[in-house]
């Protein structure tokens, strides 16, 4: 294979820089925007290229040595040799970009990102996989493990869970290693910033309203924080475990419905004055469903927040929404630091 030499122009959402021959888009792991690098074509397609570099001529200001041993073999992190201050740079730039180019949604009113309180140490579980007596995780780009003996971005009682793991002949497998015990439901693996992402909600909620409606609402982790600023709180999952989590200690103000998202949505909506409803939509990552943005569309409340773990999917569906939405704000939030994901947290307010 050839080797060419780059300049890397940006980090493409997915962790990859982004350099450019002959106006072809070159995608070069490990790389920051600024560098310039020589780096080896491995895979050449009509529109694009990748790479991997083979000399880094100039370096940029903010690369940091990764305190990693496994970084870049393994295939969890990303961003490892990147100062923390500029991922958080890198991540808010590509939401804005993902946002353009899949939502084509010019001017958005973005705010600043919310950083995690912790850049290492804040998984409170992780999923090692056991194969022909390696315990770890899968190499980049590949489905072959590379045996991992700590991960430095979970929590000390996770790997104190992993070295007791490899401390035993374990069957082949995949095995959720959790820094404390608790029902197997839904919930962030950052604490930290999950619980900047509640506090967020809250505050961009305002007291004294009717009824919120919090679809894919686990165990109650935003309808808990904000049921005094209703009169009423209805939280709908698909998970009876989790809804029966939320029911424990419920007040008499909280409602929590088993069932199909789409269908019990639309079935509390249209019962209800939607002028006086928020809604708060926090989807996998997959997004909304196609019948489920038209359900919103269609009976649209006064107040939507959309929480994404998928800036991608997220463009696709503001951009149907905003058919009878305005978008208030837009906030990112790095849920997982060293990482290529971003979490974000879209406001969107009914049009008249």
């Amino acid at each position: 294979m050839r080797t060419v030499d780059l300049k890397i122009e940006d980090v493409a959402f997915g962790g990859k820089g982004v350099a450019r021959e002959n106006g072809k888009a070159v995608f070069i792991p490990f790389t920051i925007d600024g560098e310039l690098v020589s780096a080896k074509i491995t895979r050449e397609k009509k529109q694009f290229a990748e790479a991997e570099i083979v000399d880094l001529c100039e370096k940029s200001p903010v690369r940091v040595e990764p305190p990693c041993p496994y970084f870049g073999r393994c295939g969890g992190c990303a961003y490892q040799h990147i100062d923390y201050s500029h991922q958080l740079e890198i991540k808010s730039r590509q939401v804005r970009d993902v946002l353009q180019r899949i939502g084509k949604l010019k001017n958005v009113p973005m705010r600043a990102m919310i950083p995690s309180p912790l850049a290492y140490g804040y998984r409170n579980r992780v999923t090692v996989h056991a194969e022909n007596g390696i315990i770890g995780y899968f190499r980049r780009d590949s489905h072959r493990l590379i045996e991992i003996e700590q991960c430095l971005i979970a929590m000390e009682e996770v790997n104190r869970e992993l070295a007791e793991l490899r401390s035993h002949d374990v069957r082949d497998g995949h095995y959720t290693l959790r820094a404390r015990s608790e029902r197997r439901v839904f919930s962030q693996t950052n604490d930290g910033a999950a619980n900047a992402l509640r506090d967020l909600i809250v505050q961009l909620t305002q007291p004294n309203q009717d009824l919120l409606i919090d679809a894919f609402c686990g165990a109650g982790f935003f309808t808990k924080a904000l049921v005094d600023k209703f009169e009423r709180v209805v939280g709908i999952d698909w998970d009876r475990f989790a809804i029966a989590a939320a029911k424990e200690n419920a007040s008499t103000k909280e409602t929590y419905i088993a069932g199909d998202v789409d269908a019990e949505l639309a079935s509390v909506l249209e019962k209800c004055d939607r002028d006086k409803i928020a809604v708060i939509v926090d989807p996998p990552a997959v997004g909304l469903s196609e019948s489920l943005r038209k359900t919103i569309v269609d009976l649209a409340p006064a107040t939507l927040y959309y929480v994404s773990c998928d800036p991608a999917t997220l463009a696709r569906d503001l951009a149907d929404l905003q058919q009878r939405f305005k978008i208030e704000s837009v906030t990112p939030l790095d849920m997982f630091p060293q990482t290529a994901e971003i979490e974000v947290v879209a406001q969107l307010q009914m049009t008249r």
